[in-house]
């Protein structure tokens, strides 16, 4: 941080929770006064602590306003602003009138920054009093320390302005700022939020290029770049950062902290906020206002002319032409089924808060059928600021408890569920985040968020993500493994749902398959990275049956891969999970390994009249040997005894097999005396029935999946010399 900025930096103010007749000051000799006039008329002193707090405040806004002399005292009025707006904030009509002090009046630059510094809004901020700001910072002669302060509380409260569509008509009054060098940074912030693509000219461009040039490619020119050619890429040529995570850095927090602290005092919101779940509002008719307990506030769709309107049924003003701004505009509030979002998509209108589209799903189908990039930068922008200063373990100063910042994160995934998408705010979140987390707090709502992260170059993410995460797997305990293993499970249905839709678009490009195959390494890079941890994992906890369960339905995906997606089949599970699978001793984890077989040898079959398969021949057969072995493998141990000679992965040497006097145990392993399959054998003798009828009674205790593996790769026709049947790439001869 620079000095000028570090000087920029508010402190907070010590929050007077009583009114005194007047302030004293140490003499030389006493105590006395600070306001000698006050200390003349004591019974004006006492008058002034005893009205109430709106008097109080509107007594000292009247009282700043008629000072026409900058020596004048103001120390008494300019206390009590403070003091209220700390505790209770000021309403749209208090923050018109003290902007116009602050801007016009003949104050000190420390007394003009104390004011604005006073800014807290209560509900929403008037779009006409930011304008009638906007005109007097023009007129009056306020220096660039006053100028960079008004930016600076103009971002920070941008999403409790109302309106936002008289601001954005002074687009080119904030473009001029941009050459002075001490408000570039804040000015860029600010178009950041306020650019459409009407606002993106040839000679703003221009003008953009050449003080990069000048001043050098700092984060804030280029988001403001990058915004300009995402709606006009033909205006700019020059190459930009695509993975830049920071532009805008918050330099300071004390409009946040003033927020919360107002919030924390009042007994309701002033915000009418609802209960963070996704769905249809209950009661919605009747908006009651509730206590403001969350940190991460996410306000019910209201649209701003019926807010203004009910704000001026309470006593506050409201502008006629904000009101009748649009007729036809179809009320938030109204707005609860799909149906009635077909009927009146013309006359949608986002809230001033995009926060507030979270909690609507007509909302959410509609941000997904306009293409005006702004609103998701706004979603994007207010999201990443907002999980920056909740989370608990990430922030050090942050205002928001672990239950509050879980409700907030359900909301997030709530939405994105619906969306069928993640958002790219909570994958930058996931980045920053992670290395500090200690794997407990809000685990299953951040393990959520893990699981939508969008598809990417896994080399890229590997250092950001999957480093820290293999470290934290490692160390925790089996369940938060099997809870971060059911998350990745989640993230490879993302993955290969995106990824189907893909194929499907390109298909219609006739798309090479070389370019299929580069985009699909990704998901490869992930299998590969889940059976290393699974391996891993295994041998740290004992070959969990527990564990297994998870490992095995994520290969299970993977097995239906070419059936369910169209994709194909890219990977097979390791040798260290399907070995140790083989020699468990619990029948639930060998029949579901049997099951995936089943599956594997479906799909490689179905697989083999693909194109892509019979072009790229040679970088599939590697899956079709990898299959073939474990196959032999199955067989050799369930059925033909046969896994411990020569040239089998299970080979022991003979002399070590005797030493452990176990009696024919080359039969060890088979469907009759298998650790796992023991049991069931020993209660079919027990009933005294055929061993022909073995089969069927296994399948009839539910063994579905040793069933099918077994009927799907044996000749049983020669039950004594039953070989396995092989799968080979080749395709199938008509």
């Amino acid at each position: 941080m620079s000095t000028r900025e570090g000087s920029l930096s508010p402190v907070i103010p010590v929050i007077q929770m009583k009114s005194l007749p007047w302030r004293m000051r140490l003499n030389i000799n006493r105590f006395g006064p600070l306001n000698e006039r006050c200390g003349q008329d004591e019974e004006e002193e006492l008058e002034w602590a005893d009205s109430s707090e709106g008097e109080a405040l509107c007594r000292a806004l009247e009282c700043m306003r008629n000072v026409q002399n900058k020596r004048a005292v103001i120390e008494r009025p300019l206390q009590t602003v403070e003091d209220i707006a700390w505790k209770s904030g000021l309403a749209p009509e208090h923050i018109d009138t003290l902007l116009d002090v602050a801007l016009t009046g003949p104050f000190a630059e420390a007394v003009k920054a104390r004011m604005l510094k006073c800014l807290i809004p209560t509900t929403l901020i008037p779009e006409s009093a930011v304008v009638r700001a906007v005109s007097r910072l023009c007129a009056s002669n306020c220096s660039s320390n006053i100028k960079v302060l008004f930016f600076r509380w103009l971002i920070a409260m941008f999403d409790f302005i109302d309106h936002k569509e008289k601001i954005n008509s002074l687009y080119s009054f904030f473009f001029s700022f941009l050459q002075e060098e001490t408000m570039s940074c804040y000015v860029c912030h600010l178009l950041y939020l306020l650019t459409k693509r009407e606002n993106v000219k040839p000679f703003r461009v221009r003008k953009l290029l050449e003080y990069q040039a000048k001043v050098g490619p700092h984060p804030y020119l280029q988001a403001l770049l990058s915004l300009y050619k995402s709606f006009c890429p033909n205006l700019i040529t020059i190459s930009l950062p695509h993975k830049r995570k920071i532009y805008f850095k918050t330099t300071d927090s004390i409009w946040q902290a003033a927020v919360y602290i107002v919030k924390q005092r009042n007994q309701k919101s002033p915000l009418p906020s609802v209960k963070l779940t996704l769905g249809m509002l209950d009661n919605h008719k009747h908006c009651q206002k509730k206590k403001w307990n969350s940190g991460c506030i996410i306000p019910v769709p209201t649209s701003s002319h019926i807010c203004t309107a009910e704000q001026d049924e309470k006593g506050n003003s409201a502008s006629l032409d904000v009101i009748l701004s649009d007729p036809k505009s179809f009320p938030l509030e109204q707005l609860h089924t799909f149906s009635q979002l077909l009927e009146n998509i013309q006359h949608i209108q986002l809230p001033s808060q995009m926060c507030a589209v979270l909690n609507s799903p007509p909302l959410l189908h509609y941000l997904n059928c306009i293409q005006d990039e702004t609103v998701w930068l706004r979603l994007y922008y207010w999201m990443s600021k907002a999980l920056k200063e909740g989370c608990p373990w990430y922030k050090v100063s942050n205002y928001t408890s672990e239950e509050e910042f879980r409700k907030f994160l359900d909301v997030i995934i709530s939405a994105q569920c619906f969306l069928q998408e993640g958002f790219s705010s909570t994958e930058v979140f996931l980045y920053r985040s992670l290395p500090s987390w200690d794997g407990i707090s809000c685990q299953a709502e951040y393990l959520q968020l893990l699981s939508w992260i969008p598809v990417g170059s896994f080399s890229e993410i590997k250092p950001l993500l999957w480093d820290s995460l293999t470290q934290l797997f490692f160390t925790s305990s089996i369940y938060h493994k099997c809870s971060v293993l059911y998350s990745l499970t989640q993230l490879l249905q993302n993955w290969l749902l995106w990824h189907a839709m893909e194929v499907k678009m390109k298909a219609t490009l006739n798309t090479s398959p070389n370019t299929l195959m580069i985009s699909l390494n990704s998901v490869n890079e992930l299998i590969t990275y889940v059976g290393w941890l699974s391996t891993i994992a295994l041998r740290l906890e004992n070959n969990s049956s527990f564990l297994f369960h998870f490992i095995l339905d994520f290969f299970e995906m993977v097995s239906d891969i070419y059936l369910n997606y169209n994709l194909p089949l890219l990977a097979i599970f390791p040798r260290g999970v399907f070995y140790r699978a083989l020699l468990t001793s619990d029948t639930v984890t060998l029949n579901h390994l049997c099951h995936i077989m089943y599956r594997y040898r479906v799909n490689l079959i179905a697989a083999k009249e693909d194109e892509l398969i019979r072009q790229e021949r040679r970088k599939f057969n590697k899956i079709y040997q990898a299959f073939n072995e474990y196959v032999t493998a199955l067989v050799d141990c369930l059925w033909t005894s046969r896994s411990f000679e020569k040239n089998h992965y299970l080979y022991i040497d003979p002399q070590i097999l005797e030493k452990t006097q176990i009696q024919e145990y080359k039969r060890s392993l088979n469907v009759i005396n298998h650790p796992a399959l023991l049991a069931y054998s020993i209660h079919f003798l027990l009933q005294k029935q055929k061993w022909k009828w073995y089969l069927k009674y296994l399948l009839l205790e539910g063994l579905y999946g040793l069933h099918l593996f077994m009927d799907s790769s044996l000749n049983i026709a020669h039950r004594c010399h039953a070989r396995p049947k092989p799968c080979t790439s080749e395709p199938v001869q008509a």
